[in-house]
């Protein structure tokens, strides 16, 4: 069996660790990642094989310390999916409790705002009847359900190669090794990884996906798709007083304290128990190289209408994502012999909507559906052509058709005029009228920085440390750890790149776009001369440095299984 390595790092250090002491494992599927698309897959695969009598067996794997553990969304959530899967998901001990009960949409100035009156926004804009839950602890209840189907579910093992047959069909995964030292040598604690062999394998990393992304590049996926679009998600869990908490407010906001060049805006949900979501999404194809999306969201949260609600409260939790927004134009081909990629890792969300989750989740479960008929139809050796067509004939397709010029309209004419633009268009769409032309994403976004030198600084204000804070202490409340004695899983192809190109055409963009500090220029201990310092351990896994370094000379590779944030209700 051929194995093609995504985590090189024991090659790069000159050391390959002995590999042929791997054990393997057997699986009809194996789904790489227990997000919302992965464990509907699995949830969905128990499902219709019990009820065609077939004994499959289904294996998932999951890189965080438990199911989970790196989950991030906001969120507010359709249940379209969820009520297809789980009919009676309302009568089952879930964690979805807090409905939906006020929309509001605002726009900021410095020290004001004004409401957005509702009855001027598109339907599909509305969120009443969807529910605000904490997205993380959502998973760990389908990972639950999954399990009591028969799922096999390992958390705390990295994917970190795809396997091959000789015929160049996927066949499975390998887990990364532990125990590697920093040099890329064996500990006293090293142990091999492991081989996961599978019929099939599906792949729910999530955004921007080490094995997706490599996936994607290897069977040329995109050939016929878009750019691929992203943005980051950063996000608080506070607890707050009870007389500022409204149970079920969903509120929005763009304009301030970003720049009319600066696409983004805010959330602000009320659920739970006097809980409130606080995050801030930026648009990763932003051109100023000083724009720093950690503190826009801090500095956000200093505005007169955000501070009344924190007012008092205690910020329990912090988190950082990249987000997939590219929608219908940029989704790949969905799959290659062996496999095929769903959820966030193709981009399934709904950017006006700001939801996704509901199609994630129905990817993983029309990608179940395809297995399914292949089994039936005793053809389970045939590539998953049929989960592409079923994608083709769905209501995620119809959906994401509708509000596809959505993001260009934003990206070619400016907030104002965009937003004008994309109200218009949703409103012909909600009355059943579609435009015939789809626009396309100009380029990929770490291609939209402009040298630094055409570009004016950004001065922030220091965190107050009561609603804004510093990098360091909001790391500290993701619950990151990373061993330290390991190779870095944060690679440079070209470690020269950084100083030499980086920094003096865009004053090195890392140091600002990455939200937990991973990345500093500090000046050499021999040389006195600026070099790059990267502080892995600081790492929330939120790919942004992947996606907007404008070199694509950064390339995310999974750590040591069971690594990264724990998440706690986020």
């Amino acid at each position: 069996m051929e194995k093609i390595p995504i985590n090189e790092v024991n090659a790069r250090q000159g050391q390959v660790l002995d590999s042929s002491s791997r054990e393997s494992m057997e699986y009809d599927v194996l789904i790489v990642g227990a997000g919302p698309a992965g464990l509907s897959a699995a949830i969905q695969l128990k499902q219709i094989s019990q009820k065609n009598n077939l004994d499959l067996s289904v294996c998932v794997l999951e890189k965080a310390s438990e199911v989970g553990a790196h989950i991030l969304s906001g969120a507010v959530i359709e249940t379209v999916a969820l009520d297809r899967l789980l009919p009676n998901w309302k009568e089952m001990d879930s964690p979805i409790k807090t409905k939906v009960k006020k929309d509001k949409l605002s726009y900021f100035g410095k020290d004001w705002s004004f409401s957005i009156p509702q009855i001027i926004l598109p339907p599909m804009m509305k969120n009443h009847g969807n529910y605000i839950v904490s997205l993380s602890n959502v998973c760990k209840w389908l990972g639950e359900v999954a399990e009591g189907l028969g799922v096999e579910i390992y958390p705390g093992f990295s994917a970190a190669e795809v396997l091959f047959d000789d015929n160049k069909k996927v066949k499975g995964v390998a887990t990364g090794d532990m125990g590697v030292s920093r040099d890329g040598s064996a500990k006293d604690s090293w142990e091999s990884g492991m081989e996961l062999h599978a019929k099939y394998t599906l792949f729910s990393e999530g955004t921007r996906g080490s094995l997706s992304k490599f996936l994607i590049e290897n069977f040329n996926l995109s050939e016929n798709s878009d750019f691929q679009k992203y943005a980051i998600g950063l996000k608080e869990l506070w607890e707050i007083n009870e007389e500022n908490f409204d149970d079920g407010l969903v509120e929005h906001s763009m304009g301030w304290p970003l720049s009319d060049e600066t696409k983004g805006g805010s959330f602000l949900y009320h659920f739970d128990k006097n809980l409130v979501s606080i995050g801030y999404v930026i648009h990763l194809n932003y051109t100023n190289p000083y724009v720093s999306p950690f503190d826009e969201f801090q500095q956000f949260k200093t505005h007169p209408s955000v501070k009344k609600v924190l007012k008092g409260g205690k910020r329990i939790s912090y988190g950082a994502r990249a987000i997939t927004t590219g929608g219908y134009q940029s989704v790949p081909k969905l799959y290659f012999p062996g496999g095929a990629i769903i959820g966030c890792s193709a981009g399934f969300l709904n950017y006006p909507k700001i939801k996704g989750t509901h199609n994630a989740m129905e990817s993983g479960m029309l990608a179940a559906e395809a297995i399914i008929d292949n089994y039936i139809s005793n053809n389970q050796e045939n590539d998953l052509t049929n989960y592409q067509e079923k994608y083709e004939n769905s209501r995620i397709a119809k959906e994401l058709k509708r509000v596809r010029n959505i993001k260009p309209y934003q990206a070619r004419y400016g907030v104002l005029l965009g937003t004008l633009f994309s109200g218009l268009d949703m409103w012909l769409s909600t009355f059943g009228i579609t435009v015939p032309f789809t626009l396309g994403h100009n380029k990929p976004d770490h291609k939209t920085l402009r040298k630094a030198s055409e570009c004016n600084e950004i001065e922030y204000q220091k965190p107050d440390g009561k609603f804004s804070f510093d990098k360091l202490s909001s790391v500290f409340l993701s619950n990151t750890n990373h061993e330290e004695d390991q190779p870095s899983h944060l690679t440079l192809k070209d470690s020269l790149i950084p100083i030499s190109y980086n920094l003096p055409e865009y004053d090195e963009p890392a140091q600002r776009y990455c939200p937990a500090g991973v990345y500093e220029i500090i000046k050499s201990s021999e040389s006195n001369e600026p070099c790059l310092q990267i502080n892995a351990q600081n790492c929330v896994h939120c790919k942004t440095c992947d996606i907007k370094d404008p070199s694509q000379n950064i390339n995310w590779v999974a750590p040591q299984g069971g690594e990264g944030p724990l998440y706690g209700g986020m």
